[in-house]
């Protein structure tokens, strides 16, 4: 089986000649969660199940009092704020990497390496973040309340980030879905063929990358402190650690699945030639769409006060 970060698509048959129906589906699947996605409930009822209990209350009114607490905080955060669009693709993006015929032993191992790599990468991207955060202090935009336009109802200056962030995201991992089923040319794709490891040490660096749009309250909790503690190797640390904490939990996520299916979620993936990477291809495809739907027209429309469907519980 042709390993998912070779840019070699296997489609078979007619499916190779018309992906259209794939990158549609996929597509219309990112707009629809981008119409429907909550915030409130993925950070409020998902994030906060997760890390109250830890801190004994409400993690958006835990104050950090010291170093130890905020690697902890940085660290627990950052597990309990796995549920996001980004890491979707990671999750799917690592399927296809344990997609052998073996036994579940060694899927498990064999899924250390990606594991390894991705962590490499976000840490990487995350903790140099958070050390420049550091050293310029606290007028970065994330830490800003400033608003474009009307000072109480104008869009505020760190959504603007976040939305530039997210759809450079959006559009990189958009363009490796549609070179998956080779309707453009992915220009990593000869280093990623001659090194497979580079594309998830690439892919881990987009993860540590979410943090520099990342608004995610309890993150700005954990950013102010390290920025008033004017000490770079904390950011570093702290950044580092909150999207390590990410990837720890869909991995953990992933290894459940496996255990739990005993191996039989990657042997569906290749049962037919081909599947896990049209599976991998659509994942993308779709992360990437709800990146530039979400943040980037949405955004727009906010900005333009153009219309943007809205539902009862997210308007």
């Amino acid at each position: 089986m042709t390993e998912v970060l070779e840019p070699n698509l296997r489609l078979g048959g007619d499916r190779a000649a018309k992906p259209w129906r794939l990158i549609l589906i996929s597509g219309f699947a990112g707009i629809v969660m981008a119409v429907l996605w909550s915030p409130r409930f993925v950070d409020k009822v998902i994030a906060g199940g997760i890390a109250d209990p830890v801190f004994g209350g409400d993690i958006s009114d835990v104050a950090i009092t010291g170093s130890g607490m905020a690697v902890a905080f940085a660290f627990v955060t950052g597990v309990a704020g796995m549920f996001t669009a980004c890491n979707v693709a990671v999750f799917c993006a690592l399927a296809p990497m344990t997609a052998q015929p073996r036994s579940v032993r060694t899927q498990l191992s064999i899924l250390l390496r990606p594991i390894a790599l991705l962590l490499a990468g976000a840490v990487v991207v995350a903790g140099l973040y958070g050390a420049t955060a550091v050293l310029l202090g606290p007028g970065v935009p994330q830490l800003s309340d400033a608003r474009i336009g009307d000072p109480e109802t104008g869009v505020r200056v760190r959504l603007v980030q976040a939305g530039i962030v997210f759809g450079v995201i959006g559009a990189v991992m958009l363009w490796r879905g549609l070179s998956y089923v080779r309707v453009v040319r992915n220009p990593l794709g000869g280093v990623f063929h001659r090194y497979p490891w580079t594309e998830m040490l690439f892919l881990g660096g987009l993860i540590g990358a979410f943090l520099v749009g990342r608004p995610f309250g309890p993150f700005r909790t954990m950013f102010e402190y390290a920025v008033s503690t004017e000490n770079p190797l904390l950011g570093f640390v702290t950044f580092a650690l909150q999207s390590a904490g990410n990837i720890v939990g869909v991995a953990i996520i992933f290894v459940v699945l496996t255990v739990v299916t005993r191996g039989g979620f990657q042997r569906w993936l290749t049962s037919r030639p081909g599947r896990s990477d049209r599976f991998a291809a659509g994942a993308f495809i779709l992360v990437g769409t709800f990146f530039l739907v979400y943040w980037t027209l949405k955004m727009g429309s906010r900005l333009a006060e153009l219309w943007w469907p809205t539902m009862p519980y997210n308007s």
